[in-house]
């Protein structure tokens, strides 16, 4: 049994997170719900700065709030000192209502609207992320409307292809994201960048996927976007301020996973870009990453509760529990695998393998297709590990599943920091047929 963080075993015989025990949560606020490790979130973001500031070198660590994203976590990311990756108009209100500092605000997304770009200006964010030319013009309209002047990066899409689920992989040539490098487009949109008074370039941008558990696809990257570099300088006197290598950076899921620890990511990444500035003969550029996964997603764990069980003699056990792809939905999408316990009961040995069933009515609501547990039962507490990434950010209400709270637990103590649907809250927006008669 790998248990992550804080988490441990107590003389109940119960899991226990940041000093507060899971049974209580789930008699507390119900199940499913999500639990975060918040000393373990400050763990993980701590390997990162320390790592460059050990080192000496401008930075900016983006915490990716694509991965999970509330009020609170944001309040969270300005106290270890974060910037913010956003990519929409929601993230960018998140980050609003949090008072977060605007000016370490990155936005970044493949087809930001011309509504979501206005809000971007209107409240003065620190960096935009120009994905394609579409984004390029509508920017460059807004910023001339205003006479505002607005910093930008362009994103890349260097050709490196990580080493990882076909679905994530989104730096190799073929993406829906970026510049291309080998075709001429970052070039282009650079000599238009470049003749623009409002809009100021200050670099570039890369994301080779996610789940990453080596830095050799960084350096390769890093290497490429270099050699671009000294042709840019040449050609349009265009040395990049920034560069920007994304995130990505793996966790373990399950055994076999083998993640580097945060700051050997960091180390491997700035020797690269000393190396290759060295050589191109040019200052060091200002480094940022953009890590969501390893900050967050070691630090959730699911709570749930055993209902049903189905036995088919010879060929599987079926636990089925109150959650599912509504509140996880990486299993039906990624085929993601988990470890989990029985909460209650996690100081007992296993028994038999089950297979983990949600409750939708859909044959690939499976969360877990093999893990072994003590007999379990309904009522006993299932937990779920690493899920606070992309599982409370890409919940859902399909069956009209209400979407789960969200528990912060720290120093013994337990906060709720976003509240469970409610019933109602499912038909809140809906609105009544306007004729009553038959067709």
């Amino acid at each position: 049994m790998y248990l992550h963080g804080t988490s441990k075993i107590n003389s109940l015989g119960h899991l226990e997170i940041g000093g507060v025990d899971t049974v209580d949560i789930a008699k507390k606020y119900g199940t499913p719900v999500y639990v975060y490790d918040v000393a373990l979130i400050r763990e993980r973001a701590s390997g990162f700065k320390k790592a460059f500031e050990e080192a000496g070198v401008q930075h900016q660590v983006a915490y990716a709030s694509k991965a999970f994203s509330c009020i609170a976590m944001v309040q969270l990311a300005d106290q270890l000192g974060l910037s913010l990756d956003i990519v929409s108009g929601g993230e960018l209100m998140t980050a609003k209502k949090a008072g977060f500092p605007m000016e370490r605000v990155h936005f970044h997304g493949n087809n930001k609207s011309p509504e979501e770009i206005k809000f971007a200006l209107d409240l003065g964010v620190g960096c935009i992320v120009l994905d394609n030319f579409y984004e390029v013009a509508l920017l460059q309209q807004e910023a001339v409307s205003r006479n505002q002047k607005v910093d930008a990066l362009i994103r890349t899409t260097p050709g490196v292809e990580a080493h990882t689920h076909e679905y994530i992989s989104t730096g190799q040539e073929d993406s829906k994201f970026g510049f291309d490098l080998s075709s001429g487009q970052a070039d282009k949109v650079i000599k238009i960048l470049q003749e623009d008074t409002n809009v100021n370039l200050r670099g570039v941008h890369s994301h080779i996927g996610s789940q990453i558990f080596d830095t050799n696809g960084f350096v390769l990257t890093v290497e490429k976007l270099f050699s671009q570099f000294t042709r840019w300088k040449e050609e349009y006197g265009f040395v990049p301020e920034i560069l920007n290598a994304g995130g990505g950076f793996g966790i373990r899921y399950v055994e076999g996973d083998e993640p580097l620890p945060p700051e050997d990511y960091v180390k491997d990444l700035i020797k690269a870009v000393k190396k290759e500035s060295e050589k191109a003969n040019m200052d060091v550029p200002e480094i940022w990453i953009e890590p969501g996964r390893s900050i967050t997603g070691d630090a959730g764990t699911t709570l749930y509760t055993v209902g049903s069980k189905k036995d088919i003699p010879g060929v599987r056990r079926y636990l089925s529990v109150d959650g599912g792809m509504t509140d996880n939905i990486r299993p039906a999408l990624y085929q993601a695998e988990y470890e989990g316990i029985l909460a209650n009961r996690a100081n007992e040995q296993a028994e038999d393998h089950f297979a983990v069933a949600g409750k939708c009515c859909e044959s690939g609501d499976m969360l877990i297709w093999k893990l072994a547990l003590p007999e379990a039962d309904h009522d006993d507490i299932l937990a779920v590990f690493c899920t606070g990434a992309y599982g409370y950010s890409m919940a859902n209400n399909y069956n009209r599943i209400t979407k789960p709270p969200v528990v912060f637990v720290e120093d013994n103590q337990a906060d709720l920091v976003v509240k469970g649907e409610t019933l109602e809250d499912i038909t809140k927006n809906d609105l009544p047929l306007r004729s009553k008669e038959r067709v």
